[in-house]
């Protein structure tokens, strides 16, 4: 059974330049994540927050948090001295809540918004067309506590490759327009986060610069 860092070595390997890793750690113990930080690994993604702040005391200082999962608003305030970007950001409501409590402990934090597209209804995000109202009505864009740094999805669960591409094609359109539009004069509108461990390789044929892999890591979570 190879190593995390013998796994970890295969998956960078395949990506491009460009393309940074997000190594999923979520329900993997401490001496795991331990064993891919020295083996180079700094960016780790956690989805509950009880668990961010659990292991990031117990990690090095450099590793750089990225929260993935869905973010209830009362647990913003618990992960914020820890987590270098929010990937999961689905409302306008979520935005106003991380820009006071950064503005509290005097930080800026990075975020991305998370779009739904796909199938199934528990994923959550804004719809297209309410990331686009919001991006013109300038909802997106008032925080002086908050980097928008691009976006994120997930697409279907499910074997078809052609649904998967026309989602990941989907979101990467809506990047552009976001890009083009309110985000045409900031200097960090330049993420696409998209892409987990059985569908990476078409998340980066539409332009992903972040992958969220886990399970090809560190193999099957350990609840």
């Amino acid at each position: 059974m190879p190593s995390i860092k013998e796994n970890l070595q295969q998956v960078t390997a395949q990506l491009p330049e460009g393309v940074q890793l997000v190594a999923v750690s979520k329900f993997h113990p401490v001496e795991a994540l331990q064993e891919a930080y020295d083996a180079g690994q700094r960016l780790f993604g956690e989805n509950r927050a009880q668990e961010l702040i659990a292991k990031a005391p117990l990690l090095p200082k450099d590793i750089r948090w990225h929260f993935i999962g869905h973010l209830q608003k009362n647990k913003v305030r618990a992960i914020m001295p820890y987590v270098s970007v929010i990937e999961s950001v689905d409302s306008v409501q979520l935005l106003k809540l991380i820009e006071k409590e950064a503005a509290r402990i005097d930080r800026t934090v990075d975020v991305l918004l998370q779009l739904h597209v796909a199938q199934e209804e528990t994923k959550s995000g804004f719809s297209i067309d309410e990331v686009i109202d919001a991006g013109e009505s300038g909802e997106l864009t008032c925080y002086p506590h908050i980097n928008v740094c691009g976006v994120m999805a997930m697409a279907s669960l499910t074997d078809d490759t052609e649904q998967v591409a026309r989602e990941f094609e989907l979101v990467r359109r809506t990047y552009v327009m976001l890009k083009d539009g309110p985000f045409d004069e900031s200097e960090h509108f330049n993420h696409l986060s998209m892409g987990m461990s059985d569908d990476w390789p078409i998340a980066v044929k539409y332009g992903a610069t972040l992958v969220r892999i886990g399970t090809a890591i560190f193999g099957t979570r350990e609840y």
